[in-house]
C-alpha cells in the first residue's frame, strides 16, 4: 500500500479531473464570448461583470489543467523530489487574485454608473443571462466531485459557483428593468455579485497561503499527534515534530522519536506509521529514531 498505490490513485483521479476541466472550460469559453459581446451590445454592467467573472473561470480552469498535467509528469524529474504538486496550490492562489481584481473593477464601474445609469435592453440581457446560467450549471456538475479532492479544481469550482450566482443576479436585474424600467437594477446587481465573490476569494486565497507557508493543516491537532506518537510502545520522547500539507489531500509529517533501549526498531516504526495513517490520515511520514537521552543523534535545527 505504499507510494505506488497512492501514485496510481492520484494519477487516475488526475485524468478524471482533466477530462472534466476540459469540458467545463470549453463550454464556459463559448458563453464567455457570448456574454462579452452581449455586454458590449446592451451596455449592461451586470452582464459585463458576469462575462469578466466567466473569463476568470476559463483562465482558472486553464491554470488548473496546466498544474494537474505538470504535477502528473513531475515524477520523471529527479531534481523535483516532491514533484510539482505545489503548482496546484499556486494556480488556486492566482485564481483568488484574479477574482479579487474582477470584483474590484466591477465595484468601481458600478459606483460611476450610479450617477447616470444607461438604458439597457432587458430582453437581450435576460436571454443571455439564462444561457449563461445553463452553462454554469453544467460546469458546476462537472467540477463538483473533483473540488473535494484537488485544491486547483476547487478554485475553478468556486469561481463557477460565484458565476452561477452572478447569472442569477443578472436575471433578476433584467426582470426588474423589463417590468419596471428601473435602470439602477443593473449597477446594484453588479455590486451585489462583486461582494458575493469576495468572501470565497479570501477563503480560497487563505487556504492556498496556509499550504505555501507550510502551516499545519487546520484539521490536524498537533498536540494530539505528539501524544499519539509518544504513546507508541517503546517511544520515550517525541520532538522536532512537523506537520504540513504538500497539496490538497496530501498531508506530510516528520518527527524524531527517542526510543527505549529495549524497543524493537521495526515494530516502533510500523505502529507509529499506522497510528498516523489511521488517526490523522497522514500517509507520508519521515520518522528519525534515536536512543533515549543520547543528544549526539539529534542536533537542534534552530528553527
Amino acid at each position: 500500500m505504499g507510494a505506488g498505490h497512492d501514485h496510481g490513485t492520484r494519477a487516475a483521479s488526475g485524468a478524471r479531473h482533466r477530462k472534466h476541466l476540459w469540458w467545463a472550460g470549453g463550454l464556459l469559453t463559448v458563453f464567455m464570448v457570448v456574454e462579452a459581446a452581449a455586454a458590449w451590445f446592451t451596455g449592461s454592467l451586470a452582464l459585463l461583470s458576469d462575462a469578466g467573472h466567466m473569463f476568470t473561470d476559463v483562465l482558472g480552469i486553464a491554470m488548473a489543467l496546466a498544474a494537474i498535467t505538470a504535477a502528473g509528469r513531475a515524477g520523471t524529474d529527479s531534481r523535483r523530489t516532491f514533484g510539482l504538486y505545489r503548482l496546484e496550490v499556486l494556480a488556486a492562489l492566482a485564481n483568488a487574485v484574479l477574482l479579487a481584481g474582477v470584483a474590484g473593477y466591477v465595484l468601481v464601474q458600478a459606483v460611476r454608473r450610479f450617477t447616470d445609469p444607461p438604458d439597457v435592453p432587458a430582453g437581450w440581457m435576460l436571454a443571455v443571462a439564462l444561457a449563461g446560467m445553463a452553462a454554469n450549471i453544467v460546469a458546476f456538475a462537472l467540477l463538483r466531485s473533483g473540488a473535494k479532492e484537488n485544491i486547483a479544481v476547487r478554485g475553478a469550482y468556486l469561481e463557477v459557483i460565484g458565476d452561477l450566482l452572478g447569472s442569477a443576479g443578472v436575471i433578476v436585474a433584467a426582470l426588474i428593468i423589463w417590468l419596471t424600467g428601473w435602470a439602477y437594477a443593473d449597477p446594484i446587481v453588479a455590486v451585489v455579485v462583486a461582494l458575493m465573490i469576495l468572501p470565497r476569494t479570501f477563503a480560497l486565497g487563505r487556504s492556498a497561503v496556509r499550504i505555501l507557508v507550510q502551516a499545519a493543516p487546520e484539521h490536524v491537532d498537533i498536540p494530539a499527534v505528539r501524544a499519539r506518537l509518544a504513546a507508541v510502545p517503546g517511544v520515550c520522547d517525541v520532538h522536532d515534530l512537523h506537520v504540513w500539507t504538500l497539496t490538497s489531500g496530501m498531508d506530510v509529517a516528520s518527527a524524531h522519536l527517542s526510543l527505549d533501549p529495549a524497543a524493537e526498531l521495526g515494530a516502533v516504526l510500523t505502529v507509529a506509521r499506522e497510528a498516523l495513517h489511521e488517526d490523522f490520515a497522514i500517509d507520508h511520514a519521515t520518522l528519525q529514531v534515536e536512543p533515549a537521552g543520547d543528544g549526539r543523534h539529534c542536533i537542534p535545527t534552530g528553527w
